[in-house]
């Protein structure tokens, strides 16, 4: 039995897919492509609209209804709250 020599050895492997021969490179190269292909796509989406913007503190004290009985027990609440956001800053 005579050993293959370098310019007499070919090996190539073959898949067969829908009936025809299909090397294997080429099927790596089609998977590489395929996936960055894919990828790319996937990450390219349209611009997106920036989201509202959050209301601030003002805006959310304006629109809290403070519930009081008479007006000296709402200036008491809203002199309460004032103190009480005072110390939190400090």
């Amino acid at each position: 039995m005579e050993a293959p020599s370098a310019g007499n050895f070919r090996h190539e492997t073959f898949d067969v897919i829908l009936g025809r021969a299909i090397k294997n490179e080429y099927l790596a190269l089609g998977t590489i492509f395929g996936t960055v292909g894919l990828s790319l796509l996937a990450t390219s989406g349209g611009k997106k609209d920036a989201p509202a913007a959050k209301p601030t503190l003002e805006q959310v004290k304006d629109s809290v209804k403070i519930d009081a009985s008479s007006k000296e027990e709402e200036e008491f609440i809203r002199k309460f709250v004032a103190d009480a956001e005072k110390e939190s800053k400090h």
